[in-house]
């Protein structure tokens, strides 16, 4: 792994709540946020959700959706494949006590699944600490000069680069 994909899963591992796009049944995108249960050794993220929400069919339809992360000057976007896991020794692995307040029967409950994004591309983009200074240098020196910014930017193929 090289500096910047090390960096790249840095920015991935500093988020905890990710805004989930799916493709509704009308073509509209549809996103909402979700609380990361997981992020595996092969990037990976997995969340708690429920069987009856919206986003299953809409994932069962079409399996292509796409995640945004952002905060504290870091931002990370990628697109990848999701499935639904019911695999109840996972769901064990990963439950949390707060998770209770979406799932009152605990991790047992019946309407209680998994959900894994399977990364295939994505970017980040970070100007966090001094990067932000000299992100900041860096669009004071474009604007003066009528350049382009160059940000700290890296395109991310997951399953080549990752």
């Amino acid at each position: 792994m090289n500096d910047k994909q090390k960096h790249y899963r840095d920015v991935l591992d500093s988020f905890n709540t990710a805004m989930l796009c799916t493709l509704g049944d009308d073509g509209v995108p549809r996103s909402r946020p979700m609380q990361v249960a997981d992020i595996d050794d092969e990037n990976r993220l997995w969340f708690f959700t429920n069987l009856k929400s919206e986003k299953i069919a809409e994932i069962e339809a079409d399996s292509t959706v796409g995640i945004t992360m952002q905060g504290g000057g870091k931002f990370l976007s990628m697109s990848g494949a999701a499935s639904i896991v019911n695999d109840q020794n996972k769901i064990d692995d990963l439950w949390k006590e707060a998770n209770r307040v979406w799932f009152p029967d605990g991790k047992d409950s019946p309407e209680l699944t998994l959900l894994v994004v399977d990364p295939t591309d994505g970017e980040y983009w970070d100007t966090s600490g001094l990067k932000g200074a000299r992100y900041l240098f860096e669009a004071g020196k474009a604007y003066f000069y009528g350049t382009e910014i160059e940000a700290d930017h890296l395109d991310v193929n997951a399953k080549v680069s990752l």
